[in-house]
């Protein structure tokens, strides 16, 4: 029998931020940060590469290591400034603008939370995902 995950609803991100304001951390944050990635029809080779094999993308099966990205968070949380980290990731199988996953991070000044953001989703996107596109 074979099990297959459903993707999942997307936050809202209202709501992330009335959460984190409302975190005994939040008088130390002077900046959040949102990263939402999503699922595009370009190939990742084509815009990381810049290898076109002239296919178009229909969709993705993604999954992640939940233990993988609670120690990246955890990871991030140590560096300079950062006060608060939350992390959405979706599964299964996803179409062509599907949330893929939101970051945010929350922290003292605009340096330390544009890099702790670009620190974690990095972290996240070679360490603890898998993502299998689906061409046309």
């Amino acid at each position: 029998m074979i099990i297959e995950k459903m993707k999942k609803v997307s936050p809202s991100i209202d709501e992330w931020l009335k959460e984190a304001k409302a975190d005994p951390m939040a008088l130390q944050e002077g900046m959040f940060l949102v990263h939402n990635g999503v699922v595009r029809q370009t190939p990742k080779a084509k815009v990381r590469q810049g290898l076109n094999d002239g296919s178009l993308v229909k969709g993705m099966e993604f999954a992640y290591d939940a233990m993988k990205v609670d120690a990246a968070i955890a990871e991030t949380y140590k560096m300079d400034g950062i006060f608060y980290v939350k992390v959405w990731l979706n599964e299964g199988r996803l179409e062509v603008g599907d949330d893929i996953m939101y970051v945010m991070i929350g922290g003292d000044i605009r340096p330390h939370v544009v890099d702790a953001l670009q620190f974690l989703v990095e972290k996240i996107k070679t360490e603890c995902v898998t993502e299998i596109e689906q061409k046309l």
